[in-house]
């Protein structure tokens, strides 16, 4: 069960390059039910994703670099390329600042992942952190690959 909350960053108040991060590059097999293949660094991966905003199901398998440039074959959309910051914070918990590149530049998200809904639900974000989106359609990368950048960017 993948439970997360996801905000529309504007602005980090420090040097988010003194963090480690993955390049990472994803693209859709299928939108519904979401099938997805990414590559972060040198790791190929698998995923589908059950529907839901806050938590849903989710189940990862790795993949040889072979099967994932036959799967790239296959896919839907325009693939999300971002770098993924992972930043710690209060409790514990990390910050994924993903910086998106390609069609999405100027785009910036910070998504975190709790162990349960009562946490997500507790959780009081930073004020760098922005918006919440978890809600928000167009801000899931499923859209992102299919429409591109939202309109109230």
């Amino acid at each position: 069960m993948e439970i997360e909350r996801k905000f529309l960053t504007k602005h980090i108040p420090f040097d988010i390059t003194v963090y480690p991060y993955k390049q990472i590059s994803q693209a859709y097999i299928s939108f519904s039910p979401t099938i997805r293949i990414r590559q972060s660094d040198d790791a190929y991966i698998l995923t589908v994703k059950g529907k839901g905003h806050l938590a849903r199901e989710e189940f990862e398998l790795p993949l040889t670099k072979e099967d994932y440039d036959r799967l790239s074959l296959k896919t839907e959309g325009t693939p999300v390329i971002k770098k993924r910051y992972l930043v710690p914070v209060d409790g514990g918990l990390t910050a994924e600042v993903d910086i998106y590149e390609g069609e999405l530049t100027g785009l910036m998200t910070t998504e975190v992942e709790f162990p349960s809904l009562e946490e997500a639900e507790r959780f009081v974000s930073p004020d760098w952190f922005g918006k919440d989106v978890s809600e928000e359609k167009a801000y899931k990368n499923t859209s992102l690959s299919l429409y591109g950048m939202p309109k109230e960017l």
